[in-house]
């Protein structure tokens, strides 16, 4: 049997269906378009909603690895969930429910993956540090580009520039569209880079590394960060600018920190903080209410909603049954989807 197909076999499914399947028919978009509105305006008031603690679905996603340092879930604006599974990428469409392996002959673990903005593109890093580019609608590989002789743990897009973090501690800036790819490096973390995020303008880059460090880099400054610090007790995974308030990002720490930080990005101020009491695995601003959502690690696993600048607790879900390793919002900005070793896919009304 080929990669593919002992996976496959592993759930109990015929070689000519999907891998990742509901186990009931996926809901339909309420404008029956394929493509869901991002962002149906910021921060509707609505009274105080009823936050489901049970999945509204839940995908098989068998042979997840177990890697904290590792990104190997994105959700595309045009509702198509990418997920890594060891060697495969695996595309499902939540819009008809149907799912396709990306590469039919993978050659390497993959260890990141990216969507581009306008949802054609995913790029797709590895253990060799290569970086791949494809184009998800011909099921064509466009171009791979280099880099790193060491993984590639996390990718993030800007335009037509895609970002990838490496074990080595650089992050690498490569323009898609031209031979000589690589047109910067930011060097400015001693270990491996795991948490990566343009701001929404392109303006800035944040990254984090398991040097417990977080740097915000100006891609026309590329020599130093603008900002470094070092609150954090843990690696830093989980970045996220806030949608709303463009100067505002959130960072979160790992096992042994816990806390999730707020900062003024231009002003290089910490606003609050959060002790979470556990590993923060990502963490996802709405765009709807002033809330963001924080997946877990041990002892809980759990998901928790947290209202801001208050930082009062909204909802707190037990989640999985292994830690939580990644997370994706949709494009919508309604619905999490997160992955977890216990190889469930799981999705959950948050922003709803």
């Amino acid at each position: 049997l080929s990669h593919n197909e002992s996976i496959a076999a592993a759930c109990g499914i015929v070689s000519t269906s999907s891998i990742l399947q509901y186990q009931n028919v996926p809901p339909k978009n309420k404008n029956n378009n394929p493509v869901f509105e991002t962002a149906r305006g910021y921060l509707k008031v609505k009274p105080r909603r009823n936050i489901p603690e049970a999945p509204v679905k839940i995908l098989d996603s068998p042979y997840m690895v177990d890697d904290y340092y590792l990104n190997l879930l994105g959700w595309s604006c045009h509702n198509v969930v990418a997920v890594a599974l060891e060697r495969s990428v695996y595309l499902w469409n939540a819009e008809t429910g149907t799912a396709n392996v990306l590469d039919e002959d993978p050659k390497h673990m993959v260890t990141s993956v990216s969507w581009s903005a306008d949802g054609t593109l995913l790029a797709v890093g590895d253990e060799t540090g290569e970086t791949q580019i494809w184009d998800v609608y011909r099921s064509e590989l466009l171009r791979s580009m280099g880099g790193p002789t060491c993984r590639v743990g996390v990718l993030a897009w800007n335009k037509c520039t895609v970002s990838s973090g490496a074990y080595n501690g650089v992050i690498y800036n490569h323009d898609v569209r031209i031979e000589k790819h690589n047109i910067s490096e930011f060097k400015g973390h001693d270990e491996e880079v795991c948490g990566l995020e343009w701001r929404s303008d392109g303006e800035y880059i944040a990254s984090g590394g398991n040097d417990n460090i977080l740097n915000v880099w100006d891609p026309r400054q590329h020599r130093n960060s603008i900002m470094s610090r070092q609150e954090h007790k843990s690696a830093v995974k989980a970045i996220a600018w806030c949608p709303w308030n463009l100067p505002l990002l959130a960072t979160g720490g790992g096992r042994d920190d816990k806390k999730i930080h707020f900062w003024d990005a231009t002003k290089n101020t910490k606003l609050n903080t959060i002790n979470a009491g556990s590993q923060i695995t990502s963490l996802r601003w709405s765009h709807h209410y002033k809330e963001i959502v924080s997946t877990h690690g041990l002892p809980n696993n759990n998901l928790t909603i947290w209202e801001y600048p208050t930082c009062n607790k909204i909802a707190d879900i037990h989640a999985h049954e292994s830690r939580i390793l990644h997370s994706a919002l949709s494009p919508d900005g309604e619905l999490l989807a997160t992955s977890s070793a216990d190889e469930n896919l799981k999705f959950w009304n948050v922003f709803k």
